[in-house]
C-alpha cells in the first residue's frame, strides 16, 4: 500500500505562514533542496487539498517568467511529470491534468487511492488537507522542516489537532539552518 507522506515547512512556533499569509520565509539551500528532490521521487503523486492547489497550479506552470530561483526552476520539470491529485468538496475537475477526489466519503476514498499502484502520494503544503488526513489516520509519515523564524502567528501546522503519538524516525540539519524532524505515526 502507498503511503502519505506529508512534507511541510514550519516556522519555530509552529506556523505554516505568517499572520497575513506570508510565506515569504523559507529559504531552499542546497541540502535542503536535494532532500526535496528526493521526496519528490519517491513520489507517484503530489497529493493537494484546493487552496494549495490553486497557489501550486498557477506558479508551477509560469515558474520561468515569474522566479530566477535555481530550486524553483530545477523542480519545474518535475512538478510537471507527476500526477497531482487535488482533495476538494467544491471541485469537480482541476487544471495541469489534476485528478479530484473527495466529494464522497473522504476516508473511503483516500484509501482507495492509497491502494493504487505507484509511489507514494506526497502532500505538500496546508495543513486542512493534513489535520483531516491525520484525523482519520491516514497519513503515514510526517516530514517537518523547521525553519529559524517565529512569526507569532498564521496558521499552525496542525488544526483541531487531537493527541498523536508519534515516533522519531529521522533528524537532519540542512545548509546549516534548518532542521528536519522525521516522524511517523506510533502503534
Amino acid at each position: 500500500m502507498r503511503k502519505i507522506i506529508y512534507y511541510v515547512h514550519q516556522s519555530v512556533d509552529g506556523y505554516i505562514h505568517g499572520p497575513d499569509g506570508e510565506f515569504d520565509w523559507p529559504q531552499m539551500g542546497p541540502e535542503l533542496s536535494a532532500f526535496s528532490f528526493e521526496l519528490s521521487g519517491r513520489a507517484g503523486a503530489f497529493l493537494y487539498g484546493r487552496k494549495v492547489w490553486e497557489l501550486m497550479s498557477f506558479y508551477w506552470p509560469r515558474v520561468e517568467s515569474m522566479s530566477k530561483d535555481p530550486h524553483d526552476l530545477a523542480f519545474a520539470p518535475v512538478w510537471r511529470r507527476t500526477p497531482h491529485v487535488v482533495v476538494s468538496r467544491t471541485l469537480t475537475e482541476a487544471a495541469e491534468g489534476a485528478r479530484v477526489v473527495g466529494r464522497g466519503d473522504l476516508a473511503a476514498e483516500i484509501t482507495a487511492l492509497k491502494e493504487e499502484p505507484g509511489g507514494d502520494l506526497l502532500l505538500t503544503g496546508g495543513s486542512k488537507l493534513a489535520s483531516a488526513l491525520t484525523a482519520l489516520g491516514l497519513v503515514d509519515e510526517y516530514q517537518i522542516v523547521v525553519h529559524p523564524v517565529v512569526l507569532g502567528g498564521g496558521q499552525p501546522v496542525f488544526l483541531d489537532a487531537e493527541r498523536l503519538g508519534l515516533r522519531l524516525t529521522e533528524t537532519r540539519t540542512f545548509d546549516s539552518r534548518s532542521v528536519l524532524l522525521g516522524y511517523q505515526r506510533a502503534a
